[in-house]
């Protein structure tokens, strides 16, 4: 799997280059596993703003504006927060884009409401977030493996939408 993000990464950097963009992360169960697979390629620090690890909701709120009404009411581990946290993550950043990540890695933590391996990707700018929801349970190590290597997958093919068509 590390491989496979260091591929996803340095197709990113070459996306972002292209796109004269910016990108910061917003991390909660995955720790800063995404922003390290990003800095993973040379020359990151031209488009890599940095990361916020928000493992807890004070600090979702604090620094990442989101919304205490929707941690009460939908719990961190929402389609909302996610979003909420890439939103807050390009303000607290100043960058053009983010990429977040909420959810129970376990092997506790779960409900039956959100069991274990429940992960929310949030990904895009703040006129455009997009959310992925990962729902199996390997184990906490794959669980954070596989929730790093998806926000890089969905984050590479989100820009590959805004990429000028090349000729030739």
């Amino acid at each position: 799997m590390e491989f496979e993000s260091k591929i996803l990464s340095r197709n990113i950097q070459e996306a972002l280059y292209r796109l004269g963009a910016t990108l910061g992360t917003a991390e909660s169960c995955t720790g800063g596993r995404i922003a390290e697979a990003i800095i993973s390629v040379s020359g990151a620090s031209n488009y890599f703003k940095g990361g916020i690890i928000a493992y807890s909701n004070d600090v979702k709120e604090s620094i990442l504006n989101v919304s205490h009404e929707t941690l009460e009411q939908e719990t961190a581990v929402s389609e909302n927060v996610a979003k909420q946290m890439v939103c807050g993550a390009c303000d607290a950043l100043n960058c053009t884009f983010a990429i977040a990540a909420t959810g129970i890695a376990g092997p506790t933590g779960g409900t039956p409401d959100i069991p274990v391996g429940t992960i929310w990707i949030g990904y895009g700018n703040k006129d455009d977030v997009r959310a992925f929801k990962l729902t199996e349970d390997f184990g906490r190590d794959i669980n954070l493996a596989i929730a790093s290597n998806k926000s890089l997958q969905l984050f590479l093919d989100y820009l590959k939408e805004r990429l000028p068509v090349q000729e030739g």
